[in-house]
């Protein structure tokens, strides 16, 4: 079988896309695909100079296409409802919801409610935006959430006691590891309950392997071994790409590439981390989300 590619991404006309964090690195990659196979593009980002720069990178490079900003910071649930409000006043319909910004191994920080960064931002924050635009994703046929995780899940375990690394003491790379992890249990419970609501929705997941971003300014190490190991945006971003166009994708589904480790290669469908499996910690993990992010989705509990 052929290596799957940007190439392969079918025609997107008419389809309404979210990218959050795409103002560089994968997820302005994804944005600037999927605009130019005629997507229509918000660029959901929390530097809105950044974001404005990115929109008019791929206006440059393709006048034809639609892309367009709006303002989204993930560490803030305010803004987080802010952002849902103006889309749902703005849009009938979402096509495509793709949850790609995130923060690593930053020193320790807090959100706006006071959650650990990284488990805020990206996990709290993005289950507070898909909630939210929920009801627009699943009133459009054939729609997609798309969920990024990090092969940093492997090793990674849910400390329910102690979430926020206020009890053991900040650990940049086992906070990182536990957001990850809380990726793909959500985007697992996520399906299990779409599914039990009859919903077409189809939920999948992505990781990048290795590739060079801006998200690994808070590591000198990461940052030497990238010219040695790491693969570049627009590779890095077929993973999401794949995963979020493939006809043949189904709920469930994640998408890595294929090479040693899954560090580099091309697209294919690869297991999540067997601590993901656990249904029980995703339905614990949903509980928790709702009650810290005060967002409840209108989903019966899934079978288990």
């Amino acid at each position: 079988m052929s290596a799957w590619t940007a190439g392969d991404i079918p025609d997107q006309s008419g389809r309404e896309v979210v990218v959050t964090g795409a103002n560089t690195g994968i997820g302005f990659e994804t944005a600037r695909a999927l605009a130019r196979k005629s997507a229509h593009v918000t660029l959901a980002c929390r530097n809105v100079e950044k974001g404005r720069e990115a929109v008019r990178r791929i206006l440059a490079e393709s006048p034809d296409c639609a892309a367009f900003l709006m303002q989204l910071d993930l560490a803030d649930l305010r803004s987080v409802e802010a952002f849902a409000a103006r889309y749902r006043e703005q849009h009938e319909r979402l096509d495509l919801l793709i949850l790609n910004a995130g923060v690593m191994i930053p020193p320790a920080s807090k959100t706006a409610q006071g959650f650990e960064l990284q488990f805020g931002v990206n996990h709290l924050g993005h289950f507070a935006l898909t909630g939210a635009l929920l009801p627009l994703v699943r009133a459009t046929e054939g729609s997609r959430v798309v969920v990024l995780s990090s092969t940093a899940a492997t090793r990674a375990v849910m400390r329910f006691d102690d979430l926020n690394f206020e009890k053991r003491g900040y650990r940049a790379w086992q906070a990182y590891g536990q957001s990850k992890l809380a990726n793909q249990l959500f985007a697992l419970e996520l399906q299990r309950r779409l599914r039990a609501a009859g919903s077409s929705v189809i939920v999948t997941a992505a990781h990048p392997g290795w590739t060079a971003t801006d998200l690994q300014r808070n590591s000198g190490l990461m940052r030497f071994l990238n010219r040695l190991l790491a693969m570049q945006p627009p590779q890095g971003a077929l993973p999401t790409l794949r995963a979020a166009t493939d006809p043949e994708a189904a709920g469930g589904d994640y998408y890595g590439p294929d090479g040693f480790f899954q560090m580099r290669g091309y697209p294919e469908r690869v297991d999540m981390v067997k601590q993901a499996r656990k249904a029980g910690d995703a339905a614990r993990l949903w509980e928790i989300s709702e009650k810290l992010t005060g967002v409840r989705y209108d989903l019966p509990k899934a079978c288990r």
